[in-house]
């Protein structure tokens, strides 16, 4: 057997033993300062990331490296306090195992958050996105021996996040007093922030937000047919200019997506509830 499914179905055997017959019909992976949507979840199992087998550990400020299964208005969920990063030095394989392992779990959606740099300059601190489409500039995580248990060789991109949950997000939005922007996130390998005329060359190029993360997920989930919602929150304000001002910091980052996770949580919850 390809050692690769044998380490996920080692980490997916070891997690359904906890779940006591629990069966997750979606999986959230909680980004930079957004690990608190999970504290949501009631009847909850927290099974910390090192106690799973072939599973990383999460490096980052702001990813308390929990899995966390229980409820979410009403359903049965798995979200990720933290996730793992290319530029941590983990290979794609690893970064994008978990959504492997919840797939053999049985998720059918897959809600991903993540901290981002507005490159809009309609965007302020604060605002929360919607993502209808993405640029990768990161190695595509399906390249090597296609995994063909879980999708094709060639699988299509052309909805990577799902325009039926782009919809209801906007429905929920407007039912509470709030409206998302949509926008074109840009992924990058990091850990370095980009630089003024990276940002002049993302904005030319189509991108609205960019980030580290996200998009190799987003791409394994597809390739195994699980349905995509993605949302960014924008935490700082990406720089045009080569001056002493708008200097990007990971604390602060994490402070403001913090101030957003409220609210997100509440849209989350109820975009499960209507599953």
């Amino acid at each position: 057997m390809d050692s690769r499914i044998e380490r996920i179905n080692q980490a997916a055997e070891y997690i359904s033993s906890r779940l006591e017959g629990r069966k997750p019909i979606a999986g959230i992976i909680c980004g930079s300062g957004l690990g608190n949507l999970a504290e949501k979840i009631t009847d909850a199992t927290v099974i910390p990331y090192t106690e799973i087998p072939g599973f990383p550990v999460s490096t980052v400020i702001g990813h308390k490296g929990n899995l966390i299964t229980g409820q979410l208005g009403g359903k049965c969920v798995l979200a990720m306090q933290g996730r793992f990063h290319y530029y941590e030095g983990y290979a794609m394989e690893a970064v994008t195992m978990p959504v492997r392992v919840m797939k053999k779990l049985g998720i059918e959606y897959l809600f991903v958050s993540n901290a981002a740099g507005g490159l809009n300059p309609g965007y302020a601190v604060g605002d929360t996105v919607v993502i209808r489409d993405h640029i990768n500039l990161m190695p595509n995580p399906l390249i090597g021996a296609n995994m063909d248990d879980f999708g094709p060789r060639f699988p299509d991109m052309t909805c990577p996040y799902d325009l039926e949950l782009q919809d209801r997000a906007d429905a929920i939005a407007q039912s509470l007093g709030h409206s998302l922007k949509r926008g074109i996130y840009i992924a990058g390998t990091g850990p370095t922030y980009e630089t003024p005329a990276e940002v002049r060359y993302f904005r030319a190029i189509g991108g609205d937000l960019i980030g580290m993360s996200t998009v190799p997920e987003v791409i394994v989930a597809r390739h195994s047919g699980i349905r995509v919602f993605g949302m960014s929150v924008v935490t700082n304000v990406a720089n045009t200019e080569n001056v002493e001002r708008n200097f990007n910091d990971g604390e602060d980052v994490v402070m403001q997506a913090n101030k957003a996770a409220q609210w997100m949580s509440v849209l989350f919850e109820k975009m499960v509830e209507l599953l």
